[in-house]
């Protein structure tokens, strides 16, 4: 029976697991009717013939005793005939679910194996599950999902790929044009740095050639003060000399600062900010200011380089001499702070906009204004290697720098 239950089942196309279910619990019901009525009809027929048997043996009288004990023995017969009818019935229902338990769990089983096998497989390739291949129906839709989910993957798996190609064309590209980009700058850098080194050259030929120059026409000019009276246009010949000189000064510090060194020497700095001041005295009294100096009330020295010392000093004070208002008096101060000198020029003049700024190479606030804005870039750089302070304070009133120098000894 139970194979071909199970031969039943395989010939189905589609069973969802609810459905076995209740085909199980049917024919279980079913089989136990049938064990029952069998087993009903067997002791209807028993109890018949024990009824013809008491008749046989009522036309023969018994004893009480002798009727007792055969009625005992046919029921206790009947007793045992039902019971062992009863434990037979259970054991073949228990069989029967038995079977139909393994029927169940054999074709689970082989279902569970089934997607098991796919998710194993799909892993390395592509492949479909084969809808004959499960049995129950519930199985079946999850096959209709495992097969769409394979497809799309399938799908976005061709779209990056096709991407992956696209990109890779792209990156090839790509790196093909900054290659090439590439292959631009280094020789853009080359020509550049070709470019500089030219420029450098020039500059330091251009400076070497214009010192002897310069230097003649400012001693021709003292000789010539020495044997003359010094007019108006030799002034103004000797001040625009002195401005050259100190443009000079700054164009060779620029040109020989990476390859010179620049030793420290003990300097005087009251003396030292005064000849300064002598020197560029004729260029102020030109532009109609004058300087007011304020000097130390007692010697005060700093260990610095003397061309150094000459750059912050002489930009500070050609910066003052041509910003500062015609007919005022440019303020310079030496003063003792603790262990510091600080050195301040201040003069009434427009005020400055941007401070930030004002101290960055080629910067100029009124772009009017002569010069090439690398005085006070220098000034800075400068200050920045020595450690040296600056400060400054620009109102509609006065600007001031001020430059704090450690002393000698500090």
């Amino acid at each position: 029976m139970i194979n071909v239950y199970k031969y039943f089942l395989l010939k189905i196309s589609s069973l969802t697991i609810k459905q076995a279910s209740m085909v199980t619990t049917f024919f279980t019901f079913f089989f136990t009717i049938a064990f029952a009525y069998l087993l009903i009809t067997e002791n209807n027929k028993d109890y018949e013939k024990a009824l013809l048997t008491q008749q046989s043996v009522h036309e023969k009288p018994l004893s009480a005793e002798e009727a007792y004990k055969q009625t005992q023995k046919k029921l206790k017969t009947l007793l045992i005939k039902n019971t062992i009818a009863i434990a037979t019935l259970a054991f073949i229902i228990f069989a029967i679910m038995l079977g139909f338990s393994k029927i169940f769990n054999t074709l689970i089983q082989k279902d569970m194996q089934v997607f098991l096998d796919f998710f194993k497989d799909t892993a390395h390739k592509e492949q479909l599950l084969d809808p004959n291949t499960i049995f129950f129906k519930e199985f079946k839709t999850m096959l209709g999902y495992a097969n769409n989910m394979v497809d799309t993957i399938s799908e976005q798996k061709k779209t990056l790929q096709e991407l992956n190609l696209s990109l890779e064309d792209k990156v090839k590209e790509k790196t093909a044009d900054l290659v090439l980009i590439n292959k631009n700058l280094e020789e853009e850098k080359v020509f550049s740095q070709d470019l500089l080194n030219s420029q450098k050259e020039f500059l330091r030929y251009t400076v070497h050639e214009t010192n002897t120059p310069l230097s003649i026409i400012l001693t021709s000019i003292e000789l010539f003060v020495m044997k003359n009276e010094k007019d108006r246009q030799l002034s103004k010949i000797e001040a625009a000399v002195k401005n050259i000189f100190n443009i000079y000064d700054d164009l060779s510090y620029l040109v020989k600062k990476d390859q010179v060194e620049y030793p420290k020497i003990v300097i005087e700095i009251d003396n030292y900010l005064g000849s300064r001041l002598d020197f560029f005295a004729e260029v102020a009294e030109l532009s109609k200011v004058s300087f007011n100096y304020i000097k130390s009330s007692k010697e005060v020295y700093i260990y610095f380089n003397e061309t150094k010392l000459q750059r912050i000093i002489d930009n500070t004070i050609t910066n003052a001499i041509k910003y500062t208002l015609q007919n005022e008096m440019v303020d310079i101060r030496l003063k003792q702070e603790g262990s510091f000198i600080d050195i301040s020029v201040g003069s009434k003049s427009k005020e400055i906009k941007n401070t930030d700024k004002i101290f960055d190479s080629f910067y100029r606030e009124e772009i009017n204004t002569e010069g090439f804005g690398i005085g006070l870039g220098l000034v800075k750089s400068i200050c920045n290697e020595e450690d040296v302070l600056i400060t400054l304070n620009s109102t509609d009133i006065k600007t001031t720098f001020t430059y704090r120098f450690k002393m000698m000894g500090s």
